[in-house]
């Protein structure tokens, strides 16, 4: 049987994990919302953005290229399946299944799906996201006439 401080540990850990949950939720509501500066909070400070060929470092950097690519894009994320690993009492990494839809004013349209590989920080007790890698394994492109 456990004792109290495994108990406790154990519980610490799964609050880590949702409030890790809590966050990436925050986080594709931020982008489909347009709220650019509460997306910059999400991060840490020196945090990194690799989707691609875009790279971004840094929390306000990324919010305001993340508004300059999308902000004028409908878009609708949606993530599932996390596997959440706690490695420290203040870092964490996490892989995530994507599907994301992206619909320009041209008509261009994107159904995209792929993973996230997340890496995570713990700032004055407060989750954030230390890197963000993001890999497409599936696009579908349409253009339909307005």
């Amino acid at each position: 049987m456990a004792d109290l401080a495994e108990l406790e540990a154990k519980i610490r850990v799964l609050e880590d994990i949702e409030a890790i949950k809590k966050l990436k939720a925050r986080y594709w509501r931020c982008i489909d919302k347009k709220l650019w500066a509460e997306l910059e909070e999400v991060f840490a400070e020196d945090a990194t953005l690799d989707a691609g060929d875009f790279h971004v470092q840094g929390s306000k950097a990324i919010a305001e290229s993340l508004r300059e690519v999308i902000g004028n894009v409908a878009t609708a994320h949606g993530g599932h399946s996390p596997e959440i690993e706690i490695t420290s009492d203040s870092t964490a990494r996490g892989i995530w299944a994507l599907q994301d839809y992206l619909v320009w004013e041209s008509g261009r349209r994107l159904v995209g799906f792929g993973h996230y590989e997340d890496e995570y920080i713990k700032v004055h007790d407060q989750w954030k996201k230390k890197s963000l890698k993001l890999t497409r394994t599936f696009e579908e492109w349409t253009i339909t006439k307005r």
